[in-house]
């Protein structure tokens, strides 16, 4: 089973982003964000739990794990 064709290639034009500032960024659709909506924040896990890491085995087709390691890092 070949992938190729079958990614999708972004439709962003990245070079319009590298190049906008803060200014130009259209934030009409989302509220301002409060110091009252912080105050009801919850932290849920604590930074030195998201460190961690688990090991994990799982048995996946060849070619699934081909397109992974053809990903990269």
């Amino acid at each position: 089973m070949s992938n190729k064709n079958t990614l999708k290639k972004s439709q962003t034009d990245w070079a319009k982003i590298d190049v906008m500032t803060d200014e130009d960024i259209d934030f009409s659709d989302c509220p301002e964000i409060t110091d009252e909506m912080w105050s009801k924040g919850v932290l849920q896990k604590s930074l030195e739990t998201l460190k961690t890491k688990k090991q994990l085995t799982l048995r996946i087709d060849q070619d699934v794990l081909d397109f992974f390691k053809s990903q990269g890092k």
